[in-house]
């Protein structure tokens, strides 16, 4: 790949990468450029772990102060926290860090590229590259990133060069609009980090059951319900994956529904898990909505159900 208006002394094709923050995204994303030919030339790294990543994943890989690894690059990734990356980008623009023709691409999820004018202004390339995926900051990750979706944001004439990076990793680019960022994160927030909660509070109740390795039980359950449900999840506007429910919501079956009820709250009382039948409710509730829309329940069926499902009476204080 060429680079635009890239620093002199670059060899086409291939860029010198500058990791800024050695989290456990920088470093698995450095290890996997330089894996396809583009040279890791400086990271940064402030704490015991970030080191230590750099170590197992970028060896030999100088560990610099951040303006001396955005000199040094002609890609800088900037994998930092999304609180972080706004002011840091305007701090290094402050001292004249970035350089015209110079790559600058982010990896965070909830940001286009408005959050790298100042690297622009400076004429730098702005780039803003999300992988749809979990990471643990180790070598296992590597595998990951094939096949894995990046939402890929970047003005127009420069987007093929996102795409491109994109592509040498194994992975499959996305075009996300700007203004989009938000809603995407949102949603892949709210589908991953709840989706571990539900297992956490499922395999909390089954321990509570007496069953000795929760996740045993669950792991072919779960995995052949997330498989129907995202082969289902095409119709992004209408009900999607509800189709592939089962269980005593879609069956209208009431009386089971105030059993678990019954007993996720006594486990609560007993278990410090009150979030229990809270997300048993909430979640339940989401069901039976999205089932009656998609013709899966009868109406009468699901106002039995949602009143079921109501919130139990807060206990009121006697001031008497």
């Amino acid at each position: 790949m060429t680079v635009p208006g890239g620093p002199p002394g670059s060899r086409p094709g291939r860029l010198g990468v500058g990791v800024v923050g050695a989290g456990r995204v920088g470093a698995v994303l450095g290890s996997a450029l330089r894996s396809v030919g583009h040279p890791v030339v400086a990271a940064s790294g402030i704490s015991a772990g970030s080191r230590d990543r750099i170590d197992a994943l970028l060896p030999g890989v100088p560990v610099l102060e951040v303006p001396d690894v955005v000199e040094r690059a002609e890609l800088v990734l900037l994998t930092v926290p999304d609180d972080a990356l706004a002011p840091l980008v305007t701090g290094l623009a402050e001292v004249g860090a970035w350089q015209p023709g110079q790559l600058v691409l982010h990896t965070s999820g909830r940001y286009g590229v408005d959050v790298l004018a100042p690297a622009r202004a400076a004429g730098a390339i702005p780039l803003a590259v999300h992988p749809a995926m979990t990471f643990t900051g180790t070598s296992l990750d590597l595998s990951r990133l094939v096949g894995c979706c990046f939402a890929v944001t970047a003005p127009n004439p420069v987007l093929p060069i996102g795409q491109a990076l994109v592509v040498e990793l194994g992975g499959e680019p996305v075009v996300v609009a700007e203004e989009a960022r938000p809603l995407y994160h949102a949603a892949l927030a709210h589908g991953a980090n709840h989706l571990v909660v539900l297992v956490a509070q499922a395999a909390q109740a089954l321990a509570a059951a007496g069953v000795d390795d929760p996740g045993r039980v669950l792991g072919p359950l779960l995995t052949a319900a997330l498989d129907g449900a995202l082969r289902a999840s095409g119709s992004a506007d209408g009900p999607g994956a509800i189709v592939t429910m089962t269980g005593p919501v879609v069956r209208g079956d009431v009386g089971t529904v105030r059993d678990h009820l019954a007993q996720l709250t006594a486990l609560a009382a007993r278990a410090a898990a009150l979030d229990v039948p809270e997300g048993y409710r909430t979640l339940a509730r989401a069901g039976t909505q999205r089932a009656l829309a998609a013709g899966r329940l009868r109406e009468d069926a699901a106002e039995a159900l949602l009143d079921a499902l109501a919130d139990p009476p807060h206990p009121t204080e006697d001031h008497a």
